[in-house]
């Protein structure tokens, strides 16, 4: 269990034989549309680098959610276009203001359903190569804009190819009546440190 601010969140770890680790993280709290308006597209392009021409696909437009932090979800055109974006001069982010997640439908795996980037200046971030909290909040996009009918759905998001961190995060939700009603987030992982505390 983990005690965070958005509340507790159940972590279950899979040890599987001759397989790295697995692990799945279940939202405390799910992800909710913030009231605020996205920037423009012609704000957004400026802020990422891209021409506005390169924001938005299919029924997916930018957007704004949080699962306990603040994301600008910015659909991108292409795997080409996702490629050349850069952190700019972002005029919606500060400290507390949202981060930036671009993400298109083209992807380098074939098994997976979104390839993403992260930019989070105002936090600190320049680019992140897995957000496991832009992760879960993109249960909120996928409803919105995909439109799953109702049962268990999962899809897996890249992240990180750009940086030559490549992350795969798995995104699992259960939709009923139209609705959201639970959603968690897993992968595999790495050990890259470990400790203990001594009572």
């Amino acid at each position: 269990m983990l005690e965070e601010r958005v509340g507790d969140i159940v972590c279950v770890v899979q040890h599987r034989t001759g397989r790295e680790l697995a692990a799945r993280f279940e939202l405390p709290k799910l992800p909710e549309r913030l009231e605020a308006a996205p920037p423009s597209r012609v704000e957004i392009a400026e802020g990422v680098g891209l021409a506005p021409e390169d924001i938005g696909f299919d029924r997916h437009e930018p957007s704004l959610y949080s699962a306990g932090a603040p994301y600008l979800f910015i659909p991108a055109r292409s795997l080409a276009a996702i490629g050349l974006a850069r952190a700019g001069a972002m005029s919606w982010a500060d400290k507390d203001g949202p981060a930036a997640y671009l993400y298109t439908k083209e992807v380098v795996d074939p098994g997976s359903a979104y390839h993403a980037r992260m930019f989070g200046a105002g936090w600190g971030v320049t680019e992140d190569p897995a957000t496991g909290s832009a992760a879960a909040a993109f249960a909120g996009v996928a409803l919105a804009f995909d439109r799953p009918e109702d049962g268990d759905h999962r899809l897996v998001i890249e992240q990180g190819f750009e940086m030559g961190r490549a992350s795969l995060i798995s995104l699992g939700f259960v939709v009923e009546g139209g609705m959201l009603r639970s959603a968690s987030i897993g992968g595999s992982t790495v050990i890259v440190s470990s400790g203990a505390l001594e009572l």
